[in-house]
């Protein structure tokens, strides 16, 4: 929830004009509801792909405040974020809602990008794998593992966002080496094609280093999002991969 319509316009415009031009890394943007119309526009025709950073579990009806899949696939969304850390944590979004919010993006046409992770509590006692195994499993009871051949998973150490504090590229990878171990247990083909993305204060400076780890398909950026040389310069460290 950062920002306003002039700072948007003036943040697109500067990641559009970045973007790479080379390499393999696509780039994803995911800015506030009042500003994905304007957003849509500014990436038209370009490389930049867009997506929102919530949805609605149902189709349509006497749901005030809330947005449903469809009317961010008719603004031009192909991507929405569910589950994220904060809409679990802030707003008491359990692993059963996100996966009826996954699966209403898919009927949808939307390809959802599906957060998991571990607070620094769970870590701490041993839990990050038990703790994102019910958060996925949740998802694969409501849609089944082939409901991830349209779907992203990001991997979100909630005690590594906006601490300043980063998971090393060893602690990252085993967790994303156990996502797709679990998901392989369902369909090996399914977990190999996934993109699993690092959620955790990934930066410039230690971009390469995450990437380059072989589970580590992508970031989710938060704070480094918010300006266009930032963001930027992980996405050239991402198409170098």
């Amino acid at each position: 929830m950062n920002g306003s319509m002039a700072s948007s316009q003036e943040l697109v415009a500067g990641i559009v004009a970045g973007a790479p031009q080379s390499g393999s890394a696509k780039l994803l943007i995911c800015p506030p509801f009042p500003y994905l119309a304007a957003v849509a526009r500014q990436v038209s025709g370009s490389s930049v792909l867009l997506g929102a950073q919530n949805v609605s579990e149902h189709e349509s009806g006497a749901f005030t405040g809330e947005v449903a899949p469809a009317m961010l696939r008719d603004v031009g969304c192909e991507y929405v974020i569910v589950g994220h850390s904060e809409r679990r944590a802030l707003y008491g979004e359990t692993s059963f809602a996100v996966a009826a919010k996954f699966k209403a993006a898919l009927d949808a046409g939307l390809k959802p990008i599906l957060c998991v992770g571990e607070t620094l509590e769970q870590r701490e006692s041993g839990g990050t794998e038990s703790v994102v195994e019910v958060q996925l499993g949740a998802v694969i009871d409501k849609v089944g593992i082939a409901g991830f051949k349209s779907a992203v998973v990001a991997y979100e150490p909630v005690w590594a966002i906006g601490t300043g504090v980063t998971a090393s590229p060893e602690q990252a990878q085993d967790v994303h080496s156990h996502i797709r171990g679990v998901m392989a247990g369902h369909d090996a083909e399914v977990a190999g094609s996934t993109q699993i993305l690092y959620g955790g204060s990934m930066k410039g400076e230690n971009a390469a280093g995450l990437l380059a780890m072989p589970d580590i398909d992508g970031g989710l950026i938060g704070g480094a999002s918010l300006k266009a040389g930032d963001f930027l310069a992980i996405a050239e460290a991402a198409a170098q991969v």
